[in-house]
């Protein structure tokens, strides 16, 4: 089947005019191509860096492998404070919260931790290339698979055309809220509607017929075999097959939401040799970053928000109503885009680890040292000087930060915040710190409380508030946390996810008539 489609590809080819358009490349500064390891090298050099820490080790038996020891783990158990201004006044009210306390945390991480979105970024135009009305599990479902083109006119050198898939349920009465799910890979469609019977026969017809009268080998080979059809049918949804459990965007669909697949390496590449290119590059005219400049998780976060952009335009979602979802690198991106981008109504933030909910300045698993060394990229260079251990400035670590988790899941205050884990023991490993991201979320609540929402019920005492058990739900308040007994996933959590988030933005399912 691979072959005839290739053949199919190739007849296609021959037919199909050539239209490139050429560039004078003699106008623009060529695209450095760099390793990732001359990337870091150059941005180590500009911080006056000139040795870091390595990173702990993920195998227990290393020489220097991870801390597990929780007794060594919070070398300066005193978080900032939230509600403290830097000239150490206390934030009382709401106002102060918005107009000063708020704009100094945000101003930190872009400067220290996740780096600034340059000002002038190129626009996104966002086009639908196909259309689709499919079955998806037992909900029918209208799937719009679109491309959103980066304008490239100041830099042509290099193309970003950011890849999505939008799923919205068709057996209720819309507009419907919609979970954003970022990964990678591009994203393809999940159930295809397909030709009838007699439509195949038409086709297969025409494609023997094509492929025929440029191949004489392949006419022999029809000739031979000629009730062979080349192109069949997929199989499609059996409706009386025992029910099985659903996945979670066959829950988000059952209870009438849609959901948005976005292909993060569409927008920005998971290395550091590719931060000359993508989003990050084109805006750089392919040079290397500066300090401040945005890392990959603020890249995704960006297009994330662009993708959003799309949304608000399409009359099948309710764009009040848009949540984000991640797990591991991309739990980090979700919790990034909640913070920064206010549009964002509700997250989901799965098994996150450092650079996400995990407190950086805890030395437990993941370390500082680990971003700061293979996963630079995510991160703004200046993030590079907290894994220092020669520079200078002389050396830093987490507790020399000026901001932490905490504070992040404090910006996507008031809004509905669900912070997700699993158990070491399926998968979802200690490396992540599961601890130091439930002492954060304590820490965040004092900021959801002052904002009038709801947090997890529980002191902010987040140095002597004991982790739940496996399997605790504190879903209460705007702010939850639930650990489930799973691994590196969320899925576990959607049954518990999906109706939380529902009750919080009031969305009542209401079937079509």
């Amino acid at each position: 089947m691979r072959l005839v489609l290739l053949s199919v590809l190739l007849v296609l080819a021959r037919l199909a005019p050539a239209q490139v358009a050429a560039i004078d490349s003699s106008r623009y500064p060529r695209p450095r191509q760099l390793t990732a390891q001359q990337d870091q090298d150059l941005m180590l050099k500009q911080l006056g860096i000139r040795r870091l820490r390595p990173g702990p080790s993920g195998d227990a038996t290393a020489p220097n492998h991870a801390n597990y020891d929780e007794a060594l783990a919070n070398p300066c158990p005193a978080l900032p404070g939230a509600l403290t201004t830097k000239a150490g006044r206390p934030v009382k009210t709401a106002a102060q919260w918005w107009q000063q306390r708020r704009p100094e945390i945000v101003e930190d991480f872009e400067r220290e931790v996740y780096g600034r979105i340059p000002q002038h970024v190129p626009s996104v135009a966002w086009r639908v290339k196909v259309t689709d009305r499919e079955f998806i599990g037992r909900t029918p479902a209208v799937v719009k698979q679109l491309v959103g083109h980066v304008d490239n006119t100041a830099y042509p050198l290099l193309r970003v055309d950011i890849n999505m898939l939008l799923v919205v349920p068709a057996n209720v009465k819309g507009p419907v809220p919609v979970l954003m799910m970022l990964g990678s890979g591009y994203p393809t469609f999940p159930a295809p509607a397909q030709p009838s019977p007699a439509e195949m026969e038409q086709l297969n017809a025409a494609f023997k017929d094509l492929l025929g009268k440029s191949n004489p080998a392949a006419k022999a080979i029809f000739d031979r075999y000629p009730a062979y059809a080349p192109l069949t049918r997929l199989p499609g949804p059996n409706f009386f097959a025992p029910p099985t459990d659903p996945s979670p965007t066959e829950q988000l669909l059952a209870a009438g939401w849609g959901y948005v697949i976005l292909d993060t390496n569409s927008i920005q590449a998971d290395n550091g040799a590719g931060l000359t290119k993508g989003i990050i590059g084109l805006v750089n005219k392919g040079q290397p970053r500066r300090p401040d400049d945005w890392g990959a998780l603020r890249a995704w976060s960006w297009g994330a928000a662009r993708a959003l952009d799309y949304l608000e335009t399409d009359p099948l979602v309710d764009a009040k109503k848009v949540g984000i979802e991640g797990v591991s690198r991309y739990g980090k991106a979700a919790l990034v885009t909640l913070a920064f981008e206010p549009r964002f109504a509700v997250g989901l933030i799965g098994s996150s680890g450092k650079g996400g909910a995990t407190l950086h300045r805890r030395v437990f698993g993941e370390a500082v040292e680990s971003l700061t060394g293979g996963e630079y990229y995510w991160m703004a260079g200046n993030y590079l000087k907290y894994g220092a251990a020669e520079a200078n400035t002389g050396p830093k670590t987490g507790c020399d930060l000026p901001v932490d988790s905490h504070e992040l899941l404090a910006l996507c205050a008031p809004r509905p915040t669900f912070v997700s884990y699993g158990i070491p023991e399926k998968g979802d490993a200690n490396w992540l710190d599961q601890r130091g991201s439930y002492r954060a979320t304590v820490a965040a609540g004092a900021v959801f409380k002052l904002l009038g929402a709801k947090d997890l019920g529980v002191s902010n005492d987040y140095q002597t508030e004991p982790m739940p058990p496996m399997l605790t739900s504190k879903l209460e308040g705007q702010l939850a946390w639930r650990q489930h007994d799973g691994g590196h996933t969320d899925a576990p959590n959607y049954p518990y996810f999906i109706p939380w988030a529902s009750r919080w933005l009031g969305y009542p399912r209401t079937p079509t008539p």
